[in-house]
């Protein structure tokens, strides 16, 4: 069976208003990480912070962007604690990891210790970004998704895929069901920032944008339907 790293935002934790954490969208995606964890598909999941924390909101008003990095880097682990949380309590073997080494509370991420995690069959969630101030947690999930040699990264979003413009703004736009990476680049298409686009690009590391509301998407993705949009390097 495939192994992807799953990069859940932490705005879509927050339900409509993406701000807290909403239970019905945690269980959501519990629901979708246990199907999948249950056909033997091997997982990663990288969150985001933005429900809780967006240090470059701050940053804009004047605070040193490090501590506002840092402090979204925390909104990262308490997301990461809830998921790991509501898994375990349905009998899932899940391991949480932080870049941040946090003794006592969040086991600090290693590399070889996650893998093994991940091939012995627990789900793999890991926060803290990159432990790094200045990289998003796209760029994480990235990083992540290649030292740990996962099949694919799966970005769950809020739309059925990669379009040619906003298509909440832009009646007209179009979407993709494959792009490149260098179109995707030359478009300035808003699929992840920078970094992470050419980190997945020198990888040759596939990428699929999907609705995250979407049921199965998962499990499907794994059998080879065409869910959302696939980005690649041809």
């Amino acid at each position: 069976m495939p192994a992807f790293l799953l990069k859940l935002s932490g705005e879509a934790l927050g339900g409509k208003a993406g701000v807290g954490i909403e239970p019905e969208i945690l269980k959501h995606y519990c629901d979708e990480i246990e199907a999948a964890h249950r056909e033997g598909i091997k997982l990663a999941v990288v969150l985001g912070g933005g429900n809780l924390f967006r240090g470059a909101h701050l940053a804009a008003a004047g605070m040193d962007r490090v501590i506002g990095d840092r402090m979204g880097m925390l909104a990262t682990v308490m997301n990461g604690l809830a998921l790991n949380d509501f898994l375990r309590r349905r009998g899932i073997v899940s391991q949480l990891f932080s870049a941040v080494p946090m003794p006592g509370m969040v086991e600090g991420y290693n590399r070889d210790t996650a893998k093994a995690a991940m091939h012995n069959g627990a789900v793999v969630i890991l926060t803290g970004g990159t432990g790094n101030p200045f990289f998003t947690t796209d760029t994480a999930a990235c990083l992540r998704a290649v030292e740990l040699g996962v099949d694919a990264i799966l970005k769950a979003t809020n739309v059925d895929g990669v379009y040619s413009s906003d298509p909440k703004k832009d009646a007209s736009a179009l979407r993709f069901e494959h792009i490149t990476y260098n179109e995707v680049l030359e478009r300035e298409l808003a699929v992840m920032d920078l970094t992470a686009i050419v980190l997945c690009k020198e990888n040759d590391l596939p990428l699929v944008v999907f609705d995250s509301s979407e049921s199965r998407s998962l499990t499907r993705i794994a059998a080879g339907d065409h869910v959302g949009t696939r980005v690649g390097a041809t």
